[in-house]
């Protein structure tokens, strides 16, 4: 399936993994919408794209009902919605120190902000229309001081599943990234990003650590498929099996 002319909203486009698939989808022809929280961000993200034309932006909070229902009102229609948005900020932490309030940040961004689109954006959505969001390895490799992000992002996978049913002949996907460099570890890992990256990497089959590109590929794919529905495409070098 072709994308060229399509529109397609990507959550958490104004960096990471969103701005790749942004820059992917852009390049493939279709018309963009990057959003997220931060609008210098996604000024920022719309410069590093070179500010084309098919560029569009919107700022919102996906865990906030009433701006998630503005936004699909004043949005118009679309192909195709993605969400790579996740708040994890304080939320690797072991038990004893774990605030609950970053526990709910990491709910509100990556399963009730979902939801919310879902709910929201299914009717905004062309006939052949997808919803693909992303999961991740936690799910499948948990770690000490991972016990909320691999919770939700089962949690995610699941929902992706019902949804399938719910809004078909709408296609609704997850990918699942294994590690991957973005800015999201600095907060997981702090000073020790680079060599708690370079130590995944010997371990992988692959031999390196995903970047953004890679996973923009994935979605990408699954937006193109009209045959793949409620599944999870798993992009993490192999990290399930080491």
């Amino acid at each position: 399936m072709s994308i060229s002319n399509q529109r397609i909203l990507i959550v958490g486009g104004g960096s990471g993994m969103g701005l790749a698939l942004a820059r992917r989808c852009l390049a493939a022809g279709a018309e963009v919408i990057i959003a997220g929280r931060g609008e210098n961000r996604l000024r920022q993200a719309r410069e590093a794209l070179g500010n084309p034309a098919g560029l569009g932006m919107a700022t919102v909070d996906i865990a906030r009902e009433d701006q998630v229902g503005a936004l699909f009102a004043g949005i118009g229609g679309l192909d195709h919605i993605v969400s790579t948005a996740a708040d994890i900020e304080g939320a690797y932490r072991l038990l004893p120190e774990l605030d609950l309030e970053a526990a709910q940040r990491v709910v509100d961004s990556k399963l009730f902000g979902p939801l919310l689109l879902a709910k929201h954006g299914a009717p905004r959505l062309a006939v052949a229309g997808s919803m693909t969001f992303v999961s991740g390895i936690a799910a499948y490799r948990p770690a000490a001081r991972g016990s909320v992000v691999a919770a939700v992002n089962a949690a995610l996978e699941g929902l992706v599943r019902a949804l399938a049913i719910e809004l078909a002949p709408l296609r609704v996907n997850a990918v699942s990234p294994g590690w991957v460099d973005t800015n999201i570890w600095a907060q997981v890992a702090g000073d020790r990003k680079a060599e708690t990256l370079v130590a995944m990497a010997e371990r992988l089959p692959v031999g390196r650590i995903g970047q953004p590109e890679d996973i923009a590929d994935a979605i990408a794919f699954l937006v193109g498929n009209g045959f793949a529905t409620g599944t999870t495409l798993h992009v993490e070098g192999g990290h399930r099996l080491v």
